[in-house]
């Protein structure tokens, strides 16, 4: 199912024995637009703290309880290290958020959440819950990729509430900003950006695929897009206030030329 991030902001996390907080942010990878983390705003119950939680452990979203459910106890929620959310996330963060809650990183080297052989070598998940178990046949080059890698900022972890409201540069110019984000929750992957291009044509929104965009620049806060302004002035119209149905994504993708198959 689609649903728009600015949506699920505020959500309810609801762990297996009780409610935890709210969601406070989404932060996802700028390299295969999947959603890593959940930023969540526990309030009161832990005086304020922010946590993260992987994508992994995310079981659904109930728009009617406003509520997402997660395959994860209070006690581990409590336990998870804490989280600067000032200051960027480094792997060192991610890794030991990872390992507490017993899931492996996931990389942009190749390691996977569940089962299966990473791009660099021999760990996969094992087990359930609570029970995961690393193979332990690492080389060295794996430990010296890990050792450099783990107190540097992520590159490619980007916040959605950052990239909300930077500009959309096309092949030819500028053509409005990012105004939210579409996410599909079987697999957590970005499906859409949101683009309001209301300083060019008022009042229309479009939607972008991820796969149109070249480059994020944090310093300049621009989303550069490899389509020119008038291919997306021409892209089907986008009414937030109603469903994206298959009809609609039928003709977004054959417009842009987009093969569902290969995604």
């Amino acid at each position: 199912m689609l649903w728009t991030a600015s949506k699920i902001k505020g959500y309810a996390i609801s762990a297996s024995d009780g409610k935890i907080g709210t969601v406070s942010d989404i932060l996802f990878d700028d390299t295969n637009w999947l959603v890593r983390w959940l930023t969540v705003d526990t309030g009161t119950w832990l005086s304020g703290r922010t946590v993260l939680v992987p994508s992994a452990a995310l079981a659904h979203l109930d728009a009617h309880k406003e509520q997402c459910a997660v395959k994860l106890t209070m006690q581990q929620i409590k336990d998870s290290p804490d989280v600067d959310t000032e200051r960027s996330v480094t792997r060192q963060m991610e890794s030991t958020s990872y390992s507490h809650y017993g899931y492996l990183p996931y990389w942009n080297s190749g390691f996977g959440y569940i089962g299966g052989l990473g791009a660099m070598g021999s760990y996969g998940y094992m087990g359930g819950m609570g029970g995961a178990r690393l193979a332990t046949s690492r080389s060295r080059e794996e430990d010296a990729f890990l050792d450099a890698e783990r107190d540097h900022d992520d590159v490619h972890l980007r916040s959605a509430a950052a990239v909300t409201g930077y500009h959309i540069h096309a092949s030819d110019g500028q053509i409005g900003h990012v105004a939210g984000f579409i996410l599909e929750d079987t697999d957590w992957t970005i499906r859409y950006l949101i683009v309001d291009t209301q300083n060019w044509w008022p009042g229309k929104k479009v939607l972008i695929s991820p796969r149109s965009v070249t480059d994020i620049d944090w310093n300049d806060g621009q989303v550069r897009v490899g389509v020119d302004r008038q291919k997306i002035k021409d892209a089907p119209a986008y009414d937030a206030s109603l469903t994206i149905d298959p009809a609609y994504e039928q003709r977004f993708q054959t417009y842009y030329h987009i093969d569902m198959a290969d995604a």
